[in-house]
């Protein structure tokens, strides 16, 4: 069993590390990086950065993958890129798009007590943490970072819906850390979602759509486009 394992890891690292080098041979200057919010729809070429590369008319690299998480400490989903800060090596990037924290929070404290989880990923004023850290070895490379909230759920059916206020806590510190730089900036999508709308959610009611997503991507380009690539 242990063998079985060892080589489904080793192949899943495979198809990620071939997958990385072939879209960076197109030459990115953006990079994204992060959970599933950014790598749904992937597959198929409609994900939030395939959909941005589109609107700015050039290439994008995107790490992200389902499930990572902030706060990983083993070294083996570090190398699989579990790890968001991991899915970060410094390259040709002047813009890297980053959005996670929502595994750590649901799967880590299941949006309940977090406190401590809470503040291993970012302090109550935009300091220390996680994100922090990730943000702050970005910028030490002089790429901007455009970091990107996360939907809220319909009030419908989603199994996320106690998340909303952690959430909300999240990305007021997160708003908090990029209003001290001004290479850093936060996208909102929580009020993307009218109330009882299910269309920019997929059918589980938690990853977006193909129309959250170009909603979503529509915000990110319009900020790069107005900063400047």
């Amino acid at each position: 069993m242990h063998k079985i394992f060892t080589i489904l890891l080793s192949c899943l690292s495979l198809s990620w590390t071939t997958d990385v080098h072939a879209q960076e041979a197109r030459t990115s200057q953006i990079l994204a990086i992060g959970d599933s919010l950014l790598a749904s729809h992937a597959p198929t070429g409609r994900s939030i950065p395939d959909a941005v590369g589109a609107a700015l008319d050039t290439p994008i690299t995107n790490r992200a993958l389902f499930g990572a998480r902030m706060t990983y400490r083993l070294p083996v989903f570090g190398a699989l890129g579990w790890h968001i800060a991991r899915q970060f090596r410094p390259g040709p990037w002047r813009w890297v798009i980053v959005n996670g924290g929502g595994n750590d929070l649901w799967f880590g404290c299941n949006c309940m007590r977090c406190d401590t989880r809470m503040n291993q990923l970012l302090g109550p004023d935009g300091f220390g943490g996680d994100i922090d850290g990730l943000v702050q070895d970005i910028r030490a490379t002089g790429a901007r970072v455009a970091y990107t909230g996360y939907l809220r759920s319909p009030g419908r059916g989603s199994p996320i819906e106690h998340c909303r206020e952690v959430g909300n806590e999240l990305e007021r510190r997160i708003a908090a850390m990029a209003a001290r730089d001004p290479g850093v900036f936060f996208i909102p999508a929580a009020d993307l979602v009218p109330f009882g709308d299910r269309s920019f959610h997929g059918f589980d009611m938690i990853h977006p759509s193909v129309k959250g997503a170009q909603t979503i991507a529509e915000r990110i380009a319009a900020l790069i486009e107005k900063e400047g690539l």
